[in-house]
């Protein structure tokens, strides 16, 4: 038996997860070895966002892989593009906007691992 365990990103079915966003769970306790944190690929087409939302264990890290976005964390605003990472610790209150011309696709690591019952939506972070 391998001890190396390799999950191809198009053999994962995407989900919508209770934020709006569309996910692909590429690691995960639920397809994988992998017991203490989560990484999956989201997508967020042109002009689309997330609501507003946080986790009270969970922290995340995004990290941006194409397109533009305006991240809102508790009360600052600020644009994001490929090759930003963003630190979200639990309990902060957040939500990220497709403001570009294409997907905007990141990264989205949790730890511990993203659970619907760990998502408390709130009131919209972004102006409409």
């Amino acid at each position: 038996m391998s001890t190396i365990e390799v999950i191809q990103r198009n053999s994962v079915i995407a989900f919508t997860t209770k934020d709006g966003s569309t996910i692909r769970e590429i690691l995960a306790p639920r397809n994988s070895a992998i017991q203490k944190q989560s990484l999956a690929e989201a997508v967020l087409p042109v002009g689309r966002q997330t609501q507003a939302h946080y986790h009270p264990v969970t922290e995340e890290i995004y990290y941006i892989l194409s397109g533009l976005g305006l991240m809102a964390i508790e009360c600052e605003v600020r644009e994001v593009c490929a090759g930003d990472g963003i630190a979200i610790p639990p309990g902060l209150r957040h939500q990220i906007r497709n403001i570009g011309m294409q997907d905007l696709v990141f990264l989205c690591c949790c730890a511990p691992a993203y659970e619907h019952e760990d998502t408390v939506m709130c009131t919209n972070l972004l102006d409409e």
